[in-house]
């Protein structure tokens, strides 16, 4: 059985997601990502775009304002869920980790 779409997210998708609390174009969102990972995490404008797209299709974002080519969006309630979600899958992974790395 396939697994639903967006069950879990790429590390892109995460901070792309963090970064839709408030509204945001493509550029800011760029930029953002990059600062809040000290460069660590590069997204990209084809990635951006296309993962945009397909959030807004499954409903995790909506866009709030087209000004020519500029498309600005946010998060909507079930973004905002799916991105909890994550925070406590991953969350879940370093609790594992440390009972069994470190025998806690």
């Amino acid at each position: 059985m396939p697994r639903e779409k967006f069950q879990t997210l790429t590390e892109q998708m995460f901070y792309i997601l963090m970064c839709l609390q408030t509204e945001c174009c493509g550029i800011d969102i760029m930029e953002m990502v990059k600062k809040m990972t000290d460069g660590r995490v590069n997204v990209g404008p084809g990635t951006l775009y296309n993962l945009l797209e397909q959030f807004t299709a499954e409903g995790l974002t909506k866009e709030t304002k087209i000004i020519g080519r500029k498309r600005s969006y946010i998060l909507t309630e079930k973004g905002k869920q799916t991105l909890e979600k994550e925070y406590n899958r991953l969350l879940q992974l370093t609790t594992d980790y440390m009972k069994f790395m470190k025998g806690e």
